[in-house]
């Protein structure tokens, strides 16, 4: 079967690997379309340290049933749309011990800590396997990154009388848009792009701020009437955005980091204590979260052609990865047909 593997920084090849097979308590699925995602670029740029090369990418995934192995339980049928749980939880952990597997302390996600499944067939065990309703086996790869934007505001406890101010308008932060909207927040999003802002309006937020253009401090006080936000999700892992959110949360507030800093982060810890601020990490999704996505995604209300940049033949990806380096502004979503 064909397969795509990030071979070295910036190398990019079409190999041809050997159809897995079913086994007991599996579900072999053909894939149909993969997305690649931040962790993907940043292995090909060399700077993911969980990524041992050459690694076949891919987590964020759309595919359908091609054969259900012997003990799998009833609700599989051959030709349903999925998607995939790219996590493994070991069962053992303090995480796993707390019943958050999703922050597994030897998790192994798709595509970064083991090969992915940017390939034209995969084998998972029926735990892993989500079945997706009517929604198409394109528009499936879209689940999983807004997932984890679900799950940011699910450990944020946002609720509806609240502001909550995200930081970073890309997937991940506009599926937290999305999912604070829905439970009825003040959702204000902050970003660089005006597109992106454009965009978070229509998936929900009632303010857009630009924080290159504009005083984000003087228009946070001014939307909130001086309380600074309720909750605080940042999505973009950058030093800058960190200490942002720190500064523009309100006291008593809360924190929630999705973003990964490439660098140290100095902070005026004074703020920690005379705000009591709960500062919360939020990593991957629980099965409730996919289901929420899911949920919404049923209702028709998202407009998944606008998160979907470019689609890609496995050929023609390198020069996608290639075009996401030279403007990463601009890309929500780059997905590869298998």
């Amino acid at each position: 079967m064909k397969a795509v593997q990030i071979v070295n920084p910036s190398e990019i090849k079409v190999v041809e690997l050997e159809k897995p097979t079913v086994g007991a308590g599996e579900v072999l699925v053909r894939i149909k379309y993969v997305g690649f995602c931040g962790s993907d670029l940043n292995t090909f740029l060399g700077r993911n340290p969980m990524v041992k090369l050459p690694v076949i990418p891919g987590h964020e995934v759309g595919a359908v049933i091609e054969e259900i192995g012997s003990e799998v339980p009833g609700g599989f049928e051959k030709g349903m749309n999925v998607t995939l749980n790219p996590y493994t939880n070991c069962g053992k952990c303090a995480s796993c011990r707390n019943g958050r597997v999703n922050a597994c302390e030897h998790n192994e996600t798709l595509g970064v800590q083991r090969n992915g499944v940017m390939c034209e067939y995969a084998v998972l065990p029926w735990t892993k396997i989500i079945p997706a309703g009517n929604i198409s086996s394109r528009d499936c790869a879209l689940i999983e990154p807004m997932s984890v934007g679900f799950h940011a505001v699910a450990r944020g406890q946002v609720t509806d009388n609240e502001y909550v101010m995200v930081i970073g308008c890309g997937m991940i932060g506009i599926g937290a848009i999305v999912r604070a909207a829905l439970r009825g927040a003040t959702v204000i999003a902050v970003d660089l792009d005006d597109e992106k802002l454009d965009l978070a309006k229509r998936m929900g937020a009632s303010y857009a701020v630009n924080s290159k253009t504009e005083n984000v401090h003087q228009r946070m006080q001014e939307i909130t009437e001086g309380f600074g936000a309720d909750v605080v999700i940042e999505a973009v892992g950058s030093p800058a955005t960190y200490v942002m959110a720190v500064d523009e949360v309100g006291f008593t507030g809360r924190v929630v980091c999705i973003g990964y800093a490439k660098n140290e982060v100095a902070f005026q810890t004074k703020y920690f204590v005379q705000k009591e601020l709960d500062i919360r990490g939020s990593r991957n999704a629980l099965p409730a979260d996919f289901r929420a996505v899911i949920n919404y995604m049923n209702t028709g209300n998202c407009p998944v052609d606008e998160l979907i940049t470019k689609i890609v033949k496995p050929e023609d990806t390198l020069q996608a990865m290639e075009e996401w380096v030279a403007n990463p502004g601009k890309v929500f979503r780059i997905l590869v047909e298998l």
